[in-house]
């Protein structure tokens, strides 16, 4: 599912899209109308990566700076951007 989601924001880029159908896995059960996506799922695949594991680390800087390898103030840089 992960790397579905990533070929998606890779082929959309930038560029707003809406999501027009959505089929139940368990039922196969389909809808069909426009829906816009969660703001979460708008971010890049960059930033959802950071937010997840901010969320996982619960917000502490200093897990955030061993994870990902750099600074205090790149992870801060990170959370106003």
């Amino acid at each position: 599912m992960a790397s579905a989601w990533y070929e998606l924001t890779t082929l959309t880029g930038q560029k707003e899209f809406v999501v027009t159908s959505i089929k139940m896995k368990d039922t196969g059960i389909s809808i069909q109308g426009e829906f816009e996506l969660a703001p979460l799922a708008r971010l890049s695949d960059e930033d959802q990566v950071f937010v997840a594991h901010f969320i996982r680390t619960h917000g502490s800087i200093k897990e955030m700076e061993a994870a990902f390898g750099v600074s205090y103030p790149t992870i801060k840089a990170g959370l106003i951007k």
